[in-house]
């Protein structure tokens, strides 16, 4: 898990920038958030979103795209939602919230993402150890 600044817009088309526990899972970062949350209006309403994951001065990871609703309260969810939900369960625990009602997940398929390293040695040493 990797906190993201996660930036949303409203309707007036002003810029919102709030956090969230993001996922890379298979090339795309996964979030979550409460179903009555702003940030759930503005991407049900607005599906564009821009992400950073920053780790010092060491590491940047920067996205632009489009977000997918995984479990809408009404509707089919996504194919791999099964197995992503099991994942989910495993990270903050089964009981931590009501899968069905409180929480909406997402995933943010890019269209445009950067990635700065300013030492790329570093960061694989300390991802061996």
């Amino acid at each position: 898990m990797c906190a993201l600044a996660l930036s949303t817009v409203t309707a007036k088309g002003e810029p919102r920038i709030s956090g969230v526990d993001g996922h890379f899972l298979h090339g795309k970062w996964h979030f979550g958030t409460a179903r009555g949350a702003v940030k759930a209006r503005h991407l049900a309403a607005r599906p564009a979103v821009s992400a950073a994951h920053m780790r010092g001065e060491d590491l940047g990871v920067f996205t632009h795209g489009t977000v997918e609703i995984l479990n809408p309260q009404h509707g089919e969810p996504a194919a791999d939602w099964p197995d992503l939900l099991a994942y989910f369960k495993d990270f903050y625990g089964a009981d931590s919230f009501d899968w069905d009602n409180d929480v909406v997940y997402y995933r943010l398929h890019p269209h445009w993402m950067s990635v700065y390293a300013s030492d790329v040695s570093k960061l694989t040493a300390v991802s061996r150890s």
